[in-house]
């Protein structure tokens, strides 16, 4: 009974668990790293297990960091199942499509780079042959069902409360009559947060695999935010320039588009043409739709009342097409655009970089969490000017940092998230970065937890811990 740490340790992205229990092996998230291009190509390496005994899958939700090598999984002889929320399914189903298509794009990119000086061409990663492979294996659960994943292994997940269909993953491990609770926090979403219930709170584990992606930092409070936020917008108009919001396509865009019908008489929003320009957000944005039964009570009334989606805006254009969004670029002023990806490492939203971040009347909003080594990082800390396309363009615009939309539970959120648990389990941080994770450490010792900070390749063996965690439920009878 051992539970191996093959990714975000010590680092934000690039999640991946191998629980072995019983002869059975189970892989809790297969994620893709992100950052800069030496981390991304690490994507390339081997798995540091055999696929060929992966005996089924688990992915908390759809994110890359979390979902993102699936096809890589499938190309090398994957086909068990892949388990996750039915709103994880449906949205990795487009982002894994999505990744794949970029994939194949850049490396006919480079590749045609590298014919001129005769050099052999570049691979994608994965191709969309294999993301649509990985989306095949998918398994979509309810919240709170109860299943037998493998020999050993009971799971369930709970409601995470980070993006549509974000979960908590609870195992039950069982061998030689012996039983450990083992939970994945997977992303812990906030109290509060727009059109998302909040996250559950766990009564019992044995160990607990916690995220600390803002461990040693909280976020202003949801007013601070909306006022924030609303004074940018009317700012910016009276400098009567474009607004660029570089969104996450899947959780924040969806977020902006609820907060933007909201508030759109008091943010003035009627004075912008709102422009949702990503392919992927447009999508997402329909399977949000469809999940209606998933929202908090507000999103539930407002749902009712908005033409049946909580995210109608009279001035909303969407743009699927390339010659939609480089039409864009010719609007001077008045543009209000949300454009992947979150991370301004990709995306349409660099296009609008190369158009409009030399402009001192322009205006960027950051909204989500960049990682070290990506261009919204560098947007951050106060870059001058930015590389496009190996063209460096000044910086003009006025970059904002709205902190306060993260779908990340703060420092003090993820410390009362954890004292909701009963029996005070050891704790292993992951998926942030280690001065985050050493302080948030510090934090639950003071809290009488025993705390860990595992490195790459670590290995805990579960019979070791206390089993303290009461025993696993009964298996629901339409999976068991």
């Amino acid at each position: 009974m051992k539970l191996r740490f093959l990714g975000a340790t010590q680092q934000v992205t690039g999640s991946c668990f191998l629980v072995e229990c019983a002869g059975s092996k189970v892989l809790v998230e297969c994620g893709m790293i992100q950052g800069g291009r030496k981390q991304e190509e690490l994507n390339r390496d081997e798995f540091p297990f055999d696929v060929a005994e992966i005996d089924a899958v688990l992915i908390t939700h759809a994110h890359l960091d979390h979902s993102g090598r699936l096809p890589l999984l499938a190309q090398v002889g994957y086909r068990g199942p892949v388990h996750a929320h039915k709103a994880t399914v449906q949205l990795c189903d487009i982002m894994l499509r999505d990744a794949a298509h970029i994939a194949e794009r850049d490396a006919a990119i480079a590749t045609k780079k590298r014919r001129r000086t005769h050099q052999d061409p570049v691979e994608p990663v994965y191709t969309v042959d294999d993301a649509k492979d990985a989306i095949e294996l998918f398994v979509g659960h309810a919240y709170d069902e109860t299943w037998q994943v493998a020999p050993g292994i009971i799971a369930r997940l709970r409601d995470a409360g980070h993006i549509l269909g974000s979960a908590v993953i609870e195992l039950w491990l069982e061998e030689n009559g012996e039983q450990r609770k083992v939970v994945f926090s997977g992303d812990i979403g906030r109290d509060n947060t727009p059109i998302l219930q909040d996250p559950v709170r766990i009564e019992e584990a044995d160990l607990l695999l916690m995220e600390s992606t803002y461990g040693n930092r909280d976020h202003r409070s949801w007013e601070e935010t909306w006022d924030e936020l609303g004074t940018i917008i009317n700012d910016a108009r009276a400098a009567q320039g474009n607004i660029m919001v570089p969104a996450f396509s899947v959780g924040r865009a969806q977020e902006l588009l609820y907060l933007f019908a909201k508030f759109y008489d008091e943010w003035g929003l009627d004075e912008w043409s709102v422009f949702l320009d990503s392919p992927m957000a447009i999508n997402a944005t329909q399977v949000y739709s469809r999940f209606g039964e998933l929202y908090d009570k507000e999103a539930s009334e407002f749902y009712a009342d908005e033409n049946n989606t909580p995210f109608h805006l009279p001035n909303l254009r969407l743009t699927p097409e390339a010659e939609d969004s480089m039409a864009i670029n010719r609007v001077a002023s008045g543009a209000l655009i949300i454009a992947g990806s979150g991370m301004c490492n990709g995306g349409r939203i660099r296009h609008h970089f190369k158009h409009n971040l030399w402009r001192r009347n322009s205006h960027v909003i950051i909204v989500g969490f960049q990682a070290q080594g990506t261009p919204g990082r560098a947007l951050v800390d106060g870059a001058r000017e930015l590389k496009l396309w190996g063209e460096s363009v000044r910086i003009g615009a006025q970059i904002h940092t709205v902190g306060g939309l993260s779908a990340h539970a703060g420092r003090s959120e993820l410390i009362a998230w954890f004292e909701a648990i009963k029996n005070t389990p050891r704790v292993a941080l992951v998926h942030g970065e280690l001065g985050g994770m050493e302080d948030l450490a510090e934090d639950l010792r003071a809290k009488g937890a025993e705390v860990e900070v595992p490195e790459y390749g670590h290995v805990i063996d579960l019979t070791r811990l206390p089993s303290r965690s009461s025993p696993a439920p009964l298996v629901d009878e339409a999976r068991g």
